[in-house]
């Protein structure tokens, strides 16, 4: 089964576009210019859309403009109207239980308290989707999560991350194939630093 739908997840607007919480926007953006496409707003979905194609099919390239906690708004009404299975969705999006320049593929599992992930599921019925995990870090107390996904890397960080999204862009035609095991593999393979 391949992927039909991949939600970039962030907040719009020019006061989050740096923040970490917004590494899936980062991502989708990548895309679309790989793919030479441009991001247009379609207001019945309350996104940003794109239509991505490539020898094994076409997908929709979607970053929803309802900010983080509403992400599943978009998603799920893209998918009813194209009769997209949860299992053919996508989701990119920042990881606070990974450290920055570590990104992981699955498919499942349990929301770990991220809203937009937790709004996506509740829209398409299912947990049962997939996701690209971008780590960031964590500011070590709980209580300081909020700010620290609203405010920017630092340039460390952000060129870890910046090289977590090169790898991820690198599995993408693995992705695109339908391939997941072999794009998670070679994901999760990452070269150690000698």
């Amino acid at each position: 089964m391949s992927i039909r739908l991949i939600a970039g997840l962030g907040n719009p607007g020019r006061k989050y576009e740096r923040d970490r919480h917004n590494v899936g926007f980062w991502l989708a953006a990548r895309l679309a210019e790989h793919h030479r496409v441009e991001l247009r707003l379609e207001p019945r979905y309350h996104a940003l859309i794109a239509r991505l194609s490539s020898q094994h099919g076409e997908s929709w390239l979607v970053l929803p403009q309802t900010y983080m906690n509403l992400s599943g708004r978009a998603v799920g009404t893209l998918a009813r109207f194209y009769k997209i299975a949860p299992e053919e969705i996508l989701a990119l999006h920042d990881e606070l239980d990974f450290p920055p320049g570590a990104a992981k593929l699955k498919l499942g599992g349990g929301v770990a308290g991220h809203n937009g992930l937790k709004d996506i599921a509740a829209n398409v019925g299912s947990q049962g989707f997939w996701r690209m995990r971008i780590g960031i870090g964590h500011p070590g107390d709980k209580d300081l999560v909020a700010d620290y996904v609203l405010s920017p890397p630092a340039p460390d960080e952000r060129r870890a991350i910046d090289e977590a999204l090169e790898r991820c862009m690198a599995v993408f035609p693995l992705v695109e194939a339908g391939q997941m095991e072999a794009a998670m593999l070679k994901l999760h393979t990452k070269v150690k630093d000698s």
